[in-house]
């Protein structure tokens, strides 16, 4: 099995300006994903961050990523899909004689992952060989038991099941997707437009902390986490 492990970081951000360059716990964010790559990377010749900034892409050559390449404007807008950042990633990587058959996708956002946790997904993926294996978390909303729906008179009903769950540990287990850790089948990639299309499985719930940073909230909470690791 050779993974392509890839951290896709554009320039811009309207939620936080310059997100994945920010300093958190006194490195800029998108450090703390690159040494997470580069300590369950067989090589680290195969930790790529693919981005279309200049300062980015700078700043992850010293921290010990690849940037073969800056990623082009159609790929880098708000609406760009991950599909088409990690096919162009892995296209341009086989043209230049490099060839993978699987993907390792470790959103810069995401710095409170586990490293052990990327090498179980890999292990469950050349286990299983699903289309994609994804962290998730245990999620305390559970639609058998506290989420709920409108019906058409207006009034609240269980969104599954016939509602008379009264302990949240008898209801079957549902879990969130974090959105730390993607093992995804090249071969499947390319057949799919959509990643929801894809057959996924899970390795073990994660034990990380779940902070996807998108607001200063999430700055200011992954900090004090960080702080008392």
């Amino acid at each position: 099995m050779k993974p392509l492990f890839l951290i896709p970081a554009r320039g811009g951000s309207k939620g936080v300006p310059g997100k994945n360059i920010r300093p958190l716990a006194g490195v800029p964010l998108i450090c703390h994903s690159i040494r997470h790559a580069l300590a369950t990377a067989p090589s680290a010749d195969d930790v790529v961050v693919s981005t279309d900034s200049e300062e980015i892409a700078e700043i992850a050559k010293k921290a010990g990523a690849n940037v073969p390449f800056l990623r082009p404007a159609e790929l880098a807008t708000d609406t760009a899909g991950s599909i088409g950042v990690m096919l162009h990633a892995a296209d341009t990587l086989n043209q230049a004689g490099h060839d993978y058959d699987c993907i390792v996708l470790l959103q810069a956002t995401s710095p409170l992952r586990i490293p052990a946790e990327i090498t179980r997904a890999l292990q469950v993926f050349e286990e299983k060989r699903p289309d994609m294996v994804v962290s998730v978390r245990n999620s305390s909303a559970n639609p058998y038991y506290n989420l709920f729906e409108t019906n058409g008179e207006g009034f609240l009903e269980i969104s599954k099941g016939p509602g008379n769950i009264t302990r949240r540990q008898d209801a079957p287990p549902v879990w969130e997707i974090d959105g730390a850790i993607y093992v995804i089948s090249l071969d499947a990639l390319r057949s799919v437009t959509s990643l929801a299309s894809l057959k996924r499985i899970i390795p073990l719930p994660s034990e990380a902390p779940g902070i996807d940073i998108d607001t200063e909230a999430d700055f200011a909470a992954a900090e004090a986490l960080l702080a008392h690791k």
